[in-house]
């Protein structure tokens, strides 16, 4: 990933100690799934250890994984946007540890607050660009004649 996208260069330090205030620590062992695509987004992490993969679902194959994500990584960005429905699935691909926070609380953070409130949408909006943009290299190299053209 982009260096800004990740938690510890895509947010301003006083943003990024206003949203850790929320967060508590999970864990999830390898395979565990944190998430299917289309369920409701009601909480996102940011990885501390592991490898989490996100995947999408493609029709008579099994789900193509897209993305990889480490540490200091945002998992899922669906909760940011109405309707608030993952977009994509998420697997733990080794033991992973995380923070967690709850999608409500922070929205009401932003609402309370302008200035965080466009850091975060910020922050994010960087993430689901640069996630879009890996898709469609990854879907393209995977299904297309030719791959993609591009070397990451």
């Amino acid at each position: 990933m982009t260096s800004t996208t990740n938690l510890s260069t895509g947010l301003a330090a006083g943003h990024r100690e206003r949203l850790m205030s929320v967060a508590r620590e999970v864990s999830f062992d390898t395979g565990t799934r944190i998430f299917e695509e289309g369920q409701r987004a009601d909480r996102f992490w940011i990885v501390r250890t592991g490898t989490v993969a996100l995947d999408l679902r493609v029709p008579g194959r099994r789900a193509a994984v897209v993305e990889s994500l480490g540490h200091g990584e945002l998992i899922g960005w669906s909760w940011h946007f109405p309707p608030h429905v993952w977009h994509l699935g998420a697997e733990a691909m080794s033991p992973v540890r995380a923070w967690e926070f709850d999608a409500e609380a922070v929205r009401a953070m932003c609402a309370r607050d302008p200035d965080f409130g466009r850091a975060i949408a910020d922050w994010v909006g960087r993430v689901v660009a640069h996630r879009l943009h890996a898709s469609r290299v990854r879907l393209l190299d995977l299904y297309a004649p030719y791959g993609s053209g591009s070397r990451m």
